[in-house]
């Protein structure tokens, strides 16, 4: 298994990080991890517990394509992806701290394939850094805008 966690801290509370990571994942996923190239919500309705998606990323030129669905979720706390046609998991918490909120985000990769595990330390140094840049993106765009109630 490869594992990788980062963490940040964002001057907003944690209904705010929650409702701009979490509650419009799919309209704004894209904007901290530009790779993803489609995005597709597969529920209907708002993000809950069970709702899937489907999407598709290119990183350093290989273009791989998963379907996910929310398995833990936890209003302003905490929201989990588990891929279902791909060995991965996707965290992010969500804590209160002073003047903000603490964002984890993990990723699991289950398990790679016989070609791939000579590269294993390769893939993790590449996922750690991608794990760093999602927690400072999203750290960037929540600090750079105007801070808003929350309309979820």
């Amino acid at each position: 298994m490869v594992r990788t966690q980062a963490s940040t801290h964002i001057a907003r509370p944690p209904d705010q990080v929650f409702a701009f990571v979490a509650l419009d994942f799919f309209s704004n996923y894209r904007r901290w991890s530009p790779e993803v190239v489609s995005l597709e919500a597969l529920s209907p309705g708002p993000i809950r517990l069970g709702s899937r998606g489907r999407q598709v990323r290119v990183d350093h030129g290989r273009r791989t394509e998963a379907t996910f669905e929310v398995c833990v979720f936890e209003q302003d706390r905490r929201i989990d992806f588990q891929g279902l046609s791909a060995p991965i998991y996707i965290s992010y918490r969500f804590e209160p701290s002073a003047n903000g909120t603490r964002l984890t985000f993990v990723f699991e990769l289950s398990r790679l394939e016989l070609f791939m595990r000579p590269f294993e330390k390769l893939i993790r140094a590449a996922i750690q850094e991608g794990g760093e840049r999602v927690v400072g993106n999203i750290r960037g765009l929540l600090e750079q805008a105007p801070t808003t109630v929350s309309q979820h």
